[in-house]
């Protein structure tokens, strides 16, 4: 649906009463409140001109008095400004829908003003601030005109936490064989902490970044939106002495194999409009869980025929076949999806020679399946070659592509996304990234765009040894990060035990393909595995829907416990993860669940909980008792029977 927006006028200050106001009139002329008045934004000008902003919540501090500004090659925005006009308050409503999603309908009211800056060249430079009910944001504009281009080479952004918060934060890692690619533990810090014991070598902090702050009572998400082939992907510089976070670009050696130029600063002609630097404040874990301000700040939808993109489940060979390209075993996981009802299944690398050999795409469209294939960057990085590689694919039946090995925050590579996602969906191709940066509401602009990985997945248990150990404790702080950027191809249920043991319960892994938000699901591991399924456990893969109308978060503790409820139709859910090594008590009111429905069913550890599902029918009473088994799980599912 189109955004719509109306105006309200409120008094402000112009000329010279502006300019030569006291600082605390200049202060209050600067700042803008949500409608409710709970989240506010202030921005302020220093005697010498140097531009800072703080934020609150109901009065309380949630980012502290912090530095905005930008130091370009031809002009310098960090000190040396004064105001040249604060404009009026305007109300803008995003009303949307999106394929992949923890809601499916998006009905959000927000207040927005912008305020004009100038140097001491004359150059301008335009903030624009948004509130609302998930958060604040801002973003920086050049409104001028100009044929040649501005290249910036610094951004002060920084974002002031308080020492005593806590934060989850994940290394961003140096350029390297497969790196960047957001595949690090989230590490629980304090403010002002260095970065210790990363998967890779590391030059920073990835956004987003969560933190406790306000003495518990808030959390708060450091993440962007809307970024396009205008600007890098960005994340935090490694030093964040006093609390104090800034904003870094993507480094100049995040080539990997593709070919981009030596310049990595920012560089466009004028205007020029930036992406938001979002941050996103609740009084629960839970309501950063459940933000949609990432989306409601990007580019509205530019499909207007959506009606081909259908979200689901596909089966998947690699994780338990790594090695077998051949057309039986491709083959085999076709039988497979069609045997589950899956609608999807994924031809990982070889699948190219193996469709010579065995016309593998024919047959998984001969049975209804749609067959997505994998593909590697290099290949889909020059415009023209990129257009006819998609043409031969969809005329061979294929319905959507997994690219890999990105590696790069670069603005070429956010450049080449964007018109990636416009030339699949000119063919009605799905997309799937890999060793990929987040996601950074993409998603609602392009419904196509399915999922990402840029998480430490189920693959890891091949790869990283300290996984098995912390994978349960991820998991219960990927939902409140990673995922609340956008869709996340963790590729769950992984029960065979590879190279790295699984410590996790068979329930825990179940269950992490409910609790991650992804508009196709990717399941790990093999035909024999799921074979061995208990009727209840295959019947629930059959439901289980891949996208939700619904979702409200029941506890949220990152770290350590999540429990979730989830509608889509007639299908009613509530998932828990436990992220701890401890036996936790679980007690829940399914009343106003499970309306409409006589029995619940509940998915918990059998005998062997490594391996094994119990599952237990009951008729719907108004609480239910039961405990978390360590680094265990549960799904409970609402019947008629």
């Amino acid at each position: 649906m189109r955004n719509r927006y109306t105006y309200k006028t409120l008094p402000v200050l112009v000329g010279a009463m502006v300019l030569f106001s006291s600082f605390k009139a200049v202060s209050q002329s600067m700042s803008l409140n949500s409608k409710l008045g709970a989240n506010k934004i202030t921005l302020s000008l220093t005697q010498k001109g140097e531009l800072r902003y703080r934020i609150t919540r109901r009065d309380k501090p949630i980012i502290a008095d912090s530095p905005l500004g930008l130091a370009c090659d031809d002009q310098d925005f960090t000190a040396g400004l004064s105001l040249v006009k604060v404009s009026p308050v305007a109300e803008r409503r995003e009303n949307y829908e999106l394929k992949v999603g923890n809601v499916k309908t998006i009905d959000h009211t927000f207040e927005t003003r912008s305020i004009t800056f100038k140097n001491k060249s004359g150059a301008l430079m335009i903030i624009d601030l948004v509130t609302g009910q998930e958060g604040v944001a801002f973003r920086y504009r050049f409104p001028d005109q100009a044929i040649k281009k501005r290249q910036i080479n610094n951004e002060i952004t920084g974002f002031q936490i308080e020492k005593k918060a806590r934060g989850w934060l994940q290394p961003y890692n140096k350029a390297g064989k497969v790196t960047p690619g957001y595949e690090d533990f989230y590490l629980n810090i304090h403010p002002g902490d260095s970065i210790r014991n990363p998967r890779n070598p590391s030059v920073g902090w990835c956004m987003p970044a969560l933190f406790q702050v306000n003495e518990g009572k808030n959390w708060v998400l450091l993440a962007e939106s809307a970024t396009d082939g205008s600007f890098p992907g960005c994340h935090l510089k490694p030093d964040s002495r006093g609390g104090l976070y800034t904003i870094a670009f993507a480094e100049k050696d995040e080539k990997y194999t593709l070919p981009l130029s030596e310049n990595h600063y920012p560089v466009s002609t004028l205007p020029w409009t930036m992406p938001w630097r979002v941050i996103i404040i609740g009084e629960q874990a839970g309501d950063i869980l459940l933000s949609s301000l990432i989306t409601d700040l990007a580019p509205a939808a530019k499909l207007d025929d959506t009606s081909w993109i259908e979200p689901g489940k596909a089966t998947w060979s690699w994780w338990s076949h790594p090695e077998d390209h051949s057309p039986d075993r491709y083959n085999q996981f076709t039988d497979l999806a069609q045997s589950l009802g899956f609608g999807y299944t994924l031809f990982d690398a070889g699948w190219e020679k193996a469709d010579k050999e065995g016309g593998i795409i024919a047959k998984a469209t001969a049975q209804g399946i749609k067959p997505m294939v994998w593909g590697y960057s290099e290949r889909f990085f020059d415009p023209e070659k990129r257009r006819k590689r998609f043409k031969e694919l969809a005329a061979m039946g294929v319905k959507g592509v997994k690219i890999d090995f990105w590696c790069s925050d670069r603005q070429e590579v956010m450049a080449c996304l964007d018109s990636l996602f416009k030339d699949a969906a000119d063919e009605h191709l799905l997309v799937n990234l890999h060793g990929t940066t987040v996601p950074r509401g993409w998603h609602r602009t392009w419904p196509n765009f399915m999922t990402a990985e840029a998480v430490l997945g189920a693959e890891h248990y091949f790869y990283e040894s300290r996984y098995p150990d912390l994978a349960a404790e991820q998991n219960t702080v990927l939902p409140f990060t990673r995922n609340v950027a956008g869709p996340t191809d963790y590729t769950p249920f992984a029960l065979t035990i590879r190279k790295y043991p699984r410590l996790n319960t068979a329930a825990h892994e179940l269950a992490t393909a409910m609790i991650y938000t992804s508009g196709i699901i990717h399941f790990a591991d093999s035909k024999e595995s799921f074979d061995s399924l208990p009727v209840s456990v295959r019947q629930l893969l059959i439901d289980m829907p891949a996208t939700w109308d619904k979702t409200e978060s029941i506890v949220a503790q990152p770290g350590e416990q999540l429990i979730l409820a989830r509608q889509q139709g007639k299908f009613s859910y509530i998932i828990g993860i436990n992220g701890t090594n401890k036996v936790v008590p679980v007690k829940l009111d399914l009343a106003k669940y499970a309306k409409g429905f006589s029995k619940f069913r509940v998915i918990t550890e059998g005998e062997d909980p490594l391996m094994n599902f119990k599952t237990e029918t009951y008729p719907v009473t108004s609480s239910w008792q039961s405990a978390f088994a360590p680094k265990g799980g549960f799904i409970i599912q609402f019947v008629n029977e």
